[in-house]
C-alpha cells in the first residue's frame, strides 16, 4: 500500500475516533501510561505537524476544536500528494534520517496504534482496519518497534501467541496488551 494512502486511511480513522471523545473522557487514562486522553490526542495531532514540518510547511496551530484534527489530516494528505513531496528527507522521532514517504508510513503506524489506545480509553471499537494492520505489520514488524525501544519511545514487547491475529501481533510488538 502506498505511503500516502496508508497515512490517509490511518489518520482518517484516527480522526473519527478522536471525534468520539466526550468532554468527560478527556482526563481518562490510556494504555500509554504517561498520557491521558487529551495528551494522547495532542500527540496524535502532532503527527500531522511532524509531517507538514518535514515537508517544509508551516502547521496551522491556530485550529482547535471539532474538526481541527480532521482538517489537519486533509491538509497533510494534500501536501503529501504534491509531486516530489515523498522524496524529501527528514529526521525520524527515533533520531535517524528517512524519506518523507517513510515518515508518512511510520506516522501511519503511530496513528493506527494510537487509535487503538484511544478506543480502549473511551470504550470505542478496538478493531483496527485489517488491511492497514497487515500493511503495517509487513512494513515495520519486527524492526521498527525495536528501533523505537532503543530510542525510548516504544515500551517493552508483549508476547502474543504464534497464531495471534495481525492486530494482536502489532499491538504486542508496540508494547500493548491486546
Amino acid at each position: 500500500m502506498d505511503a500516502v494512502v496508508l497515512f490517509e486511511r490511518a489518520a482518517t480513522n484516527a480522526a473519527s475516533m478522536v471525534e468520539q471523545v466526550r468532554p468527560e473522557q478527556r482526563g481518562a487514562p490510556t494504555p500509554c501510561a504517561e498520557w491521558h486522553v487529551d495528551a494522547l490526542v495532542t500527540h496524535m495531532t502532532g503527527g500531522t505537524t511532524y509531517l507538514l514540518t518535514a515537508m517544509g510547511l508551516e502547521p496551522d496551530v491556530s485550529s482547535e476544536g471539532d474538526g481541527a484534527y480532521r482538517a489537519a489530516v486533509t491538509r497533510c494528505v494534500e501536501a503529501l500528494r504534491v509531486p516530489g513531496a515523498l522524496d524529501g528527507r527528514c529526521m525520524s522521532p527515533a533520531g535517524f534520517e528517512w524519506s518523507v514517504g517513510e515518515a508518512a508510513a511510520g506516522t501511519a503506524m503511530d496513528q493506527l496504534v494510537h487509535t487503538w489506545d484511544l478506543a480502549v480509553a473511551i470504550g470505542g471499537d478496538r478493531v483496527l482496519d485489517p488491511e492497514l494492520v497487515e500493511a503495517i505489520v509487513a512494513m515495520f514488524i519486527p524492526q521498527m518497534p525495536e528501533i523505537g525501544r532503543a530510542a525510548g519511545i516504544v515500551g517493552p514487547e508483549i508476547m502474543v501467541s504464534g497464531d495471534a491475529s495481525a492486530q494482536d501481533r502489532l499491538l504486542g510488538a508496540m508494547g500493548r496488551q491486546p
